[in-house]
């Protein structure tokens, strides 16, 4: 019976860790996906023209 409680105790303990090491892992996911899209925006960016060289003068 002491075990089980023990087990119990433990548990309710590691449940703030499990979560912590979840959020955490969802966060660095989140990010390393974002990180292709920033990259390829930035080189779109670079190598599309911003227009101001385009318009010719009358």
């Amino acid at each position: 019976m002491k075990r089980m409680l023990y087990l119990l105790a433990l548990l309710s303990l590691l449940g703030g860790c499990v979560a912590t090491a979840v959020s955490t892992a969802v966060d660095v996911t989140t990010e390393v996906i974002k990180v292709p899209f920033k990259v390829g925006g930035a080189v779109v960016d670079a190598v599309s023209s911003d227009g101001e060289g385009d318009k010719k003068e009358k």
